[in-house]
């Protein structure tokens, strides 16, 4: 990735139903979200309880990253960016977070 690179986090809160949540967000939404091109790098991340067994203050994180800003943008603006963030309201019954920097390190 170039010194200009961008990454979109996308964090998931808490399901309701964390099953129906799981087998939609890897069954469906997923691969919508795969049809998106313009993506340098991308990772998915569960999180689990913290070492006190304290729960996460999030269930899930989607992470991707772009080489510029020009490319974020034109990923998100696509048939399958537009797709892919319309999905979330079938599914992300704990809200959703998105925010978007600049890859410092």
């Amino acid at each position: 990735m170039s010194a200009g690179a961008v990454k979109v986090t996308v964090l998931f809160g808490h399901p309701a139903d964390v099953a129906a949540f799981e087998r939609y967000y890897l069954g469906t939404h997923i691969p919508i979200a795969q049809r998106m091109r313009g993506i340098a790098r991308a990772e998915l991340t569960r999180f689990r309880p913290g070492p006190d067994g304290t729960p996460p203050a999030y269930h899930r994180m989607a992470e991707f990253w772009f080489d510029s800003t020009a490319a974020m943008d034109a990923t998100l603006a696509s048939d399958a960016g537009r797709a892919a963030i319309a999905d979330l309201d079938r599914f992300a019954t704990g809200g959703v977070t998105m925010l978007a920097g600049d890859v410092t390190a």
